[in-house]
């Protein structure tokens, strides 16, 4: 079946459609030995597709997972300072996946990892604002704040010099000198929930990402990972 160029590098994971659309204005795409032009369509199943001189294979089976990442895991593919990556937890899985965003290396929880390059675009573009809902225990320092954590943390703030979308955040229960809150927020911004907290003078004991939008972490156990059903990845294309 015939798509456009564009979709196919995407959801082989070669490049983004914006970056394929520039690789094939710039003329390094070509099908069959013909410069492609823009809006030109291709079989990925009939045609030889070439990128800068380098083919690009028949399109892998679309895998999409849910990954409970542990503590002290960085979510990418490879470390210089030799630490684990998540790719270490994935290793039966024969088809090359990547995360979809960050959780930094002492953050866990569900990380969505894919070989669709279209269905990563959508979930991390900046138009697609998902809501991503973390478990977060928190310290109070010397003293406990005058407002409630939960208020703290929803109240108007600002990261980089740019105002945040306002975060949802839900009193659980009190702890030891802190309490645990659930908090969503959508921009995703480095670090952002560690910031704010310190922002408000609440140190992160533990950060949890439990959900991505409606798609639920659940009881999947700490660094085991499952298929997403064909429920899940529905709702997740029509974001």
């Amino acid at each position: 079946m015939k798509e456009r160029l564009q979709k196919i590098l995407s959801s082989m994971g070669v490049c983004s459609r914006r970056k394929a659309e520039e690789y094939i204005k710039e003329g390094a795409v070509k099908v069959n030995g013909i410069t492609a032009n823009l809006g030109d369509s291709a079989d990925v199943e009939r045609d030889e597709i070439t990128m800068h001189g380098q083919r690009i294979g028949l399109r892998e089976q679309s895998v999409t997972i849910m990954l409970n990442k542990p503590r002290g895991y960085v979510t990418t593919l490879s470390d210089e300072n030799g630490r684990k990556t998540v790719l270490d937890l994935i290793a039966d899985i024969p088809q090359r996946i990547y995360p979809v965003g960050r959780l930094d290396l002492y953050s866990e929880g569900l990380l969505l990892m894919t070989n669709d390059g279209e269905l990563a675009n959508k979930l991390t573009h900046p138009s697609h604002q998902i809501y991503k809902t973390y478990l977060v225990h928190v310290g109070y320092g010397e003293q406990k704040p005058d407002k409630p954590a939960d208020r703290l943390l929803s109240a108007p703030m600002t990261l980089d010099g740019q105002k945040l979308a306002p975060a949802r955040c839900r009193f659980v229960t009190e702890t030891e000198g802190g309490c645990i809150l659930t908090v969503s927020i959508r921009q995703g911004k480095n670090r952002q929930i560690r910031r704010m907290c310190a922002q408000c003078g609440l140190t992160v004991r533990s950060l949890k990402r439990v959900a991505v939008g409606n798609l639920q972490l659940g009881e999947l156990k700490t660094g085991s990972w499952r298929a997403l059903t064909e429920d899940e990845l529905s709702y997740l294309k029509s974001l």
